[in-house]
C-alpha cells in the first residue's frame, strides 16, 4: 500500500503545537519526504522552544507511524538559535578547540558533571560496546573498513551490529547489496536488516540512493539519536558505527549520547590525510573517548600480475603518526582490486574471500580492537 504526502499531512493535522495552533499551521515543518512507506521530515523551532516541542515531535512521529502503509518514520526536531544570541560556552568536545592528543595510556576520562553534555550519555540496552570508525576526511575507505572490521569481529565469535551514521552519504546499502527496507517491531522500533551475520542499519535504507541528503546541524543530531535509540538492536557484543568524515555534529552527538568504548581512525599514508586524521584524534581526546588505534588504508599497491609493490600514497605515515601520538597502530590494508571490486558488488571481501590474505588482515586488526574493549570475552 503506497502512502501519499497528503495522507501524512492529514495525520499531522491532529497534532497540536505549543503555540496554540495545529502543527500544520505553526510554520515549523520542513519538506516532507515519502518514499516506499518511509516518511522523513523535521520540525524546525527556535532553541528556546526546543524543550516544549519534544513531546510534539513524538506525537507527530506516532501519528505518521499510525498511517496505513507507513513502514518507518523519522521526525527530527531541530532547534536553532536566533541571530545575535550568544552561544553557550563551548564544551570540552567542541571541534574548534582540538589542540594536541593525549596518549591512550594517559587517558583518564573525568567524571561528567550534572548538566554537561556528557551527562546525557546512556547505554543502549543489550549492547556491550559501541565503537566509532572515523576519518578526518572523505575518500580514505572508511565505510569499506567499517564493514570489513565488523565482519572480522563477527569471525572472532562476537555478536556484531553495524550502524551507518554517515547520513550525508550513506555507503553501507551499496557495500552490502541490501535493498530491503526495515520493518517495525511491536514497540514501533526499526528492526535492523540481518545480512552476513550482522545486524545492519543505515539512513540509506530509508531514502533512495540518489536522494540528496541536506541536513542542518540540529537535524544531524536528531537523526543520529534516533538511529541509536529507535532501532531494536537486540543483544550485541559490539556495535560498529561508521561515522561521517570530519569532526562535526555527528561525532559530538554520538559521544554525548552513548559512552563510546573507543574510536578507530582510518587514514591513508599521505601527509594531507594524516593532517585530517590528527584532527579526528584530537576531537575524540577532547570528548574523553579512548582511541583504539589507527588503520593505514590503501597502504600500498601490489600488482596482481607481476607482484611489484608500489607505494602510491607513500607508506608508513599512519604508523609513524600513531607512534608519535602514543596510540596503537592497528595495521596496514593494501590498495587491491579484489577489495574494491567486492565492495562495489555488495559482497565485502571478508565475507566473499574469508580464507584470503585481506580477510586475514582485517581479522588481525579486529583482534587488536577486541582486546582493548572492556567486558568483551574473547572467543574460545
Amino acid at each position: 500500500m503506497s502512502v501519499s504526502k497528503q495522507q501524512v499531512l492529514d495525520g499531522l493535522a491532529k497534532v497540536n503545537s505549543p503555540r496554540g495552533v495545529p502543527l500544520l499551521h505553526a510554520n515549523v515543518l520542513s519538506e516532507i519526504s515519502v518514499s516506499d512507506g518511509k516518511v522523513l521530515f523535521s520540525i524546525n523551532v527556535e532553541a528556546s522552544e526546543a524543550r516544549a516541542w519534544e513531546g510534539v515531535r513524538a506525537q507527530a512521529e506516532a501519528a505518521v507511524r499510525a498511517i496505513p502503509g507507513v513502514t518507518g518514520a523519522m521526525v527530527a526536531l531541530t532547534a536553532e538559535r536566533k541571530a545575535g544570541v550568544a552561544p553557550a560556552p563551548a564544551t570540552a568536545g567542541h571541534a574548534g578547540h582540538s589542540h594536541g592528543v593525549q596518549p591512550v595510556s594517559a587517558h583518564r576520562p573525568p567524571a561528567n558533571p550534572a548538566g554537561s553534555p556528557m551527562s546525557r550519555q546512556a547505554e543502549i540496552p543489550g549492547v556491550t560496546a559501541v565503537i566509532a570508525v572515523a576519518s578526518g576526511k572523505g575518500g580514505v575507505g572508511k565505510s569499506t573498513t567499517s564493514l570489513n572490521l565488523a565482519l572480522a569481529l563477527r569471525d572472532l565469535g562476537l555478536r556484531v551490529g553495524l550502524l551507518d551514521a554517515d547520513i550525508y552519504g550513506p555507503s553501507v546499502p551499496r557495500l552490502t547489496g541490501i535493498r530491503d527496507k526495515p520493518t517495525l517491531d511491536d514497540n514501533k522500533k526499526m528492526i535492523p536488516i540481518a545480512k552476513f551475520g550482522l545486524s545492519i542499519m543505515s539512513i540509506g535504507f530509508l531514502v533512495e540512493e540518489e536522494t540528496a541528503m541536506i541536513w542542518r546541524g540540529p537535524m544531524v543530531m536528531s537523526a543520529i539519536t534516533q538511529m541509536l535509540r529507535d532501532v531494536a538492536w537486540g543483544t550485541l557484543d559490539v556495535l560498529v558505527v561508521d561515522m561521517p568524515p570530519g569532526t562535526g555534529d555527528a561525532q559530538l552527538t554520538l559521544a554525548q549520547n552513548v559512552p563510546l568504548k573507543g574510536a578507530v581512525i582510518v587514514s591513508t599514508p599521505q601527509d594531507l590525510a594524516l593532517i585530517d586524521a590528527r584532527r579526528g584524534l584530537a576531537m575524540f581526546s577532547k570528548v574523553n573517548v579512548p582511541v583504539l588505534g589507527i588503520i593505514e588504508n590503501m597502504s600500498y599497491f601490489q600488482c596482481p600480475e607481476c607482484g611489484t609493490r608500489s607505494d602510491i600514497f607513500g607508506h608508513g605515515g599512519a604508523r609513524h603518526e600513531a607512534e608519535r601520538l602514543g596510540v596503537p597502530f592497528l595495521g596496514e590494508v593494501p590498495l587491491h582490486m579484489s577489495i574494491r571490486a567486492m565492495s562495489d558488488a555488495g559482497t565485502p571481501v571478508v565475507a566473499s574471500e574469508p580464507d584470503g590474505p585481506h580477510a586475514a588482515i582485517y581479522r588481525a586488526i579486529a583482534a587488536l580492537v577486541r582486546d582493548q574493549l572492556p567486558g568483551i570475552v574473547a572467543a574460545a
